[in-house]
């Protein structure tokens, strides 16, 4: 087995969240440091323009505003260059921040990179997973191979907010 082939690190409770400062579908730089002080929900997802991902980012954008009076941040994050991300915004009205990781640094960083199941098959590519970051940087609960459908009425109700 070599280091490419190798399982990707997972996050636990209590691991300090690795810090990114990654370009939204602005060409911004949004950094996870300038979140200290507020909890942010840092997602990870395939692509954009896709039927799962396209679920889960309208869901997220719909759950935004709730989310915010909680305290919480969001932000996802994808390989995904910064104008498909701004076409994905657009086309579906996203209000959420998202960002654009194409060398998959963070992806990895975060465990959400590596090799995954697809109809049947092992291939590697973006883990669908969802981070809660405390207001030191912290990771609060990290979940790994969430469904897209439903995932945000699952992160409201085990936020107390469902």
């Amino acid at each position: 087995m070599t280091a490419t082939d190798a399982s990707p690190v997972r996050l636990s409770a209590g691991d300090p969240a690795p810090d990114f400062t990654l370009p939204d579908a602005d060409g911004n730089p949004v950094s996870l440091a300038d979140h200290r002080g507020r909890r942010v929900i840092v997602y990870c997802y395939p692509a954009a323009l896709t039927p799962g991902c396209t679920t889960q980012a309208v869901d997220f954008t719909a759950a935004a505003g709730e989310l915010a009076q909680a305290g919480l941040d969001i932000i996802g994050i994808s390989p995904d260059e910064p104008e498909k991300l701004m076409r994905f915004r657009e086309k579906e009205q996203l209000g959420i921040t998202l960002v654009s990781d194409p060398e998959k640094m963070v992806l990895r960083a975060y465990g959400a990179y590596g090799p995954k199941k697809l109809y049947g098959k092992e291939v590697v590519g973006v883990i669908r997973s969802t981070f809660i970051v405390d207001a030191e940087g912290r990771i609060e609960k990290a979940a790994y191979n969430v469904k897209a459908t439903g995932h945000v009425a699952k992160l409201r109700r085990d936020l107390g907010l469902g």
